[in-house]
């Protein structure tokens, strides 16, 4: 399932801190009361600092009380995670979050917040025949998310810093995935998403407003859009959420309208995306991910439905990570991205009732977006290089930290679930 900006960011912290009261033990005069709280095993809650750095929103500092809820197994089923923040761009702010895995089959989540200003959001994910083992799959998605950090530079594979200008996006959407599983490994699915784009004036000092200096760009006030997407995918891989070995493949194509299913095309889209696993020992795993991207057909196409590269996630069939970039650093008509991690367990212990493992992870990125089909989709790539951290109790949950290099400096991300 994959998970939006507002749900992502406190997992690894989590970890972490467990890890931290885990090898330290309380010392002996201390009191009852105190060296309960401190003590991760037995604590109401684990008071999780929380430090978010992110290219684009800048450092977000905050609380997380963090209740953890595990079966017999010591497998997490329930993780509760309120804070308490603030970004100096925005203000104080709250949210509340609940991810739940109540089977191997089943997993649902809800966050919600604000900020003192611009920023505000609800998420609510579902997913059900995660495991395919029934005929049918079934996600679904509400959401409403407003964002001050999002940067757009101009359409093209270089375009320059100097044109950096910030806007203030609304969406609101639904989205939901219907998924025939021919057999175990073979999957047919049908994507429909319904949803409200509102791209409104920036709201960050010293950064250049998008309408100042872009005031023709299409996708800019308020469209409405209605995706029909149909993805065919092969899926080997041993675990969903923590892969050791197998791989999925994905070819997927549809067309997006600004009203109902056949009325005007916004857009039409058709790619590939591939990720494979490989053993490289019994504390190892060398993961591998491309993703292809191609608009053809439509030439009036609002900057956000276009193919884009930047940030640390890839969403099948639309935007892919470029570690050492902001979400959106490259917007184009069609795109290519490919990933390359070595994730290596450093680390393994018994803590906040559950076992948890440490991975460090070198890796290399590299994408770019071209605006014609018959254009080498390898011919100026960019280039990153980095180390994430990755916290993982398996089997439904890993957080992460990414710091990523590349030719406009370093980029620090941190997020839920492997980045691919």
């Amino acid at each position: 399932m994959s998970v939006s900006r507002p749900a992502r960011r406190f997992a690894l912290a989590a970890f972490c801190a467990a890890a931290l009261g885990a090898a330290t033990a309380a010392p002996a005069a201390m009191p009852a009361w105190l060296a309960r709280w401190l003590d991760p095993a037995t604590a109401p809650f684990i008071p999780v600092p929380e430090i978010d750095v992110d290219p684009n929103s800048g450092t977000t500092l905050g609380l997380i009380p963090t209740w953890l809820v595990t079966d017999d197994k010591a497998q997490i089923r329930k993780i509760i995670a309120p804070d308490v923040i603030h970004n100096p761009n925005f203000g104080w702010g709250a949210r509340g979050r609940i991810f739940s895995y109540p089977s191997d089959d089943t997993q649902w989540s809800l966050v919600a917040g604000a900020k003192q200003r611009v920023e505000s959001e609800f998420d609510f994910e579902y997913q059900t025949g995660r495991m395919r083992d029934q005929r049918w799959s079934f996600d679904a998605s509400v959401v409403y998310d407003r964002s001050g950090t999002p940067r757009f530079y101009g359409i093209g594979n270089r375009s320059p810093v100097i044109d950096e200008t910030n806007y203030t996006d609304q969406q609101k959407y639904f989205q939901t995935t219907l998924g025939w599983n021919v057999t175990h490994a073979l999957q047919l699915a049908w994507t429909l998403r319904a949803r409200e784009v509102a791209i409104q004036p920036g709201s960050l000092a010293k950064i250049a407003s998008i309408q100042t200096r872009f005031g023709g760009l299409l996708g800019v006030g308020v469209n409405h859009e209605v995706l029909n997407r149909f993805e065919l995918t092969y899926d080997s891989r041993d675990d969903l959420t923590i892969p050791h070995r197998g791989g999925a493949y994905t070819i997927f194509g549809g067309i997006a309208s600004r009203e109902g299913i056949l009325n005007a095309t916004l857009y039409s889209v058709a790619g590939f995306d591939g990720r494979q696993f490989f053993r490289a020992g019994p504390d190892a795993t060398i993961a591998a991910h491309v993703a292809l991207r191609y608009m053809p057909g439509v030439s009036n196409v609002p900057f956000w439905a276009l193919s884009s590269i930047g940030g640390d996630r890839s969403v099948l069939g639309e935007d892919q990570p470029l570690r050492g970039y902001g979400a959106g650093r490259f917007y184009g008509r069609n795109s290519f991205s490919s990933s390359l991690e070595y994730r290596r367990r450093v680390l393994s212990l018994d803590a906040m009732a559950t076992h948890i493992e440490v991975e460090l992870t070198p890796f290399v990125d590299v994408g770019e977006v071209f605006a014609h089909s018959r254009s080498s989709p390898v011919s100026q790539l960019h280039k990153i290089a980095g180390l994430g951290f990755r916290g993982l109790a398996p089997p439904f949950v890993v957080g992460y930290v990414d710091i990523g290099y590349g030719s406009e400096g370093a980029a620090v991300f941190t997020g839920i679930n492997y980045p691919f």
